[in-house]
């Protein structure tokens, strides 16, 4: 099992805040954006397999570890977060388009990314994404209670509820070590996450993008994520979906093997990148 003390780290100066960033291999760039309470570390049993066949950059974001934040950041927003994303692209691949894969929140950050800057992505894979679709009521009296016991000190039971509640019921009890001290180290993300404005995904501006789009669930996973892929399905007939047996939420730690898999072929139908012409 690789350590997450192995993965070496970069920091990139291609904002006004240090990105820090792990990443393997050489060639065409396949970016891994982590979602909630997570940061690169998320990715540690992606990282060695993928990179012998691509590039493999996994970043974390604004605000997670190891610069976590410890109070509320108004500025905290996926937009942020993309536009971080959009200049560490320009930094690290010049002007070749890059894969993406978002999971989780970060899939709404992939998404947000893609339509930021279409000709700068070559394929998108959203994982179990959780965010809402324009037009959907939005509940976040959920979020809302956890920031509040966060804010008072019950880190521990405030942790416990949300993983639960994203995973199923007893995830927390059952999580390694290693993912505990990860969430516990961005805990406080989550007081920014719930008060920043809500920012619903529009199905008719994702249609318009053109790369090739994986849609990858858990067998396991809460049923509202098997309806989000199925409105996505639905609406994007071009896509492909994939689920992975024996897993939940967190399918690439549940089922590395089957989840690696899926990727490294869905990368390698979309062939090679064209170099850009001037």
């Amino acid at each position: 099992m690789p350590s997450t003390a192995a993965l070496p780290a970069f920091v990139s100066r291609s904002t006004d805040s240090p990105l820090h960033y792990t990443e393997a291999g050489t060639g065409d760039i396949l970016l891994l954006i982590h979602g909630s309470l997570c940061d690169y570390r998320y990715w540690r049993w992606q990282l060695p397999a993928l990179s012998q066949q691509i590039r493999t950059v996994a970043p974390s974001l604004r605000g997670y570890w190891p610069d976590a934040i410890k109070e509320e950041d108004p500025s905290f927003s996926i937009t942020r977060h993309a536009q971080d994303l959009i200049a560490f692209i320009n930094e690290i691949a010049g002007d070749r388009p890059v894969h993406v894969l978002g999971h989780s929140r970060g899939a709404q950050v992939a998404v947000e990314l893609a339509c930021r800057v279409p000709e700068r992505i070559r394929s998108l894979t959203l994982a179990d994404p959780g965010f809402a679709l324009r037009g959907e009521a939005l509940h976040t009296s959920f979020q809302a209670s956890i920031a509040d016991r966060l804010v008072a000190g019950e880190v521990e039971e405030a942790l416990a509820t949300f993983v639960d509640t994203v995973n199923g019921t007893g995830t927390w009890r059952k999580m390694v070590g290693w993912f505990k001290s990860m969430v516990r180290d961005n805990a406080y993300t989550l007081v920014s996450q719930v008060h920043e404005a809500p920012q619903p995904v529009d199905l008719a501006q994702m249609a318009k993008l053109a790369c090739p789009l994986l849609l990858i669930g858990g067998e396991q996973s809460p049923a509202r994520y098997h309806s989000r892929l199925d409105a996505l399905q639905a609406a994007l007939p071009g896509a492909t979906r994939v689920t992975i047996p024996m897993a939940a939420h967190g399918m690439n730690l549940a089922n590395p093997v089957m989840f690696n898999r899926v990727v490294a072929e869905f990368l390698a139908s979309t062939g090679p990148t064209e170099p850009k012409l001037d």
